[in-house]
């Protein structure tokens, strides 16, 4: 009977620790009501096992603001997933990447619009930096 009662115990942990890694990342998208690209980014984010909720809005800067996005790094929408900010197209691995160590940071940014990111089309024309939100002198997080 106790192994009975053990297997169950395993096995309802298991269930829920699979049901755990499919649930959606949620995500909510602050975008300007035109842009193209944040559609794009969003739509790519879904099919890699995000939930993005878009927020429309004609004040980003505000909202970019609130979230404490430096100037000299905004990207064209601002993100909170998790507990975090990412500013801009930043790349799925680099995403991903900060969504599993979990760094004690604010977020991440992408500065402007360069080809080739997710959302973007066209051939990349660089290694970009994605640096760290912070309220000092930007660091690189990554680069890709």
């Amino acid at each position: 009977m106790r192994y009975c009662a053990y297997l169950f115990v395993v096995t309802a942990g298991l269930a829920a620790s699979m049901a755990n890694a499919a649930s959606p990342i949620e995500a909510t998208l602050y975008k300007n009501p035109q842009c193209g690209c944040c559609d794009e980014y969003a739509r790519q984010l879904e099919a890699n096992g995000f939930k993005v909720t878009m927020e429309n809005t004609t004040d980003l800067s505000q909202i970019k603001k609130l979230a404490g996005v430096p100037e000299n790094l905004a990207g064209c929408h601002t993100m909170r997933v998790e507990n975090y900010v990412v500013e801009g197209l930043v790349p799925l691995d680099t995403l991903n990447r900060l969504l599993t160590e979990k760094p004690d940071i604010w977020g991440i940014a992408l500065p402007g619009m360069p080809t080739g990111v997710p959302g973007m089309p066209g051939p990349k024309p660089e290694p970009l930096n994605i640096y760290v939100i912070s309220d000092g002198t930007p660091e690189v997080y990554a680069t890709e």
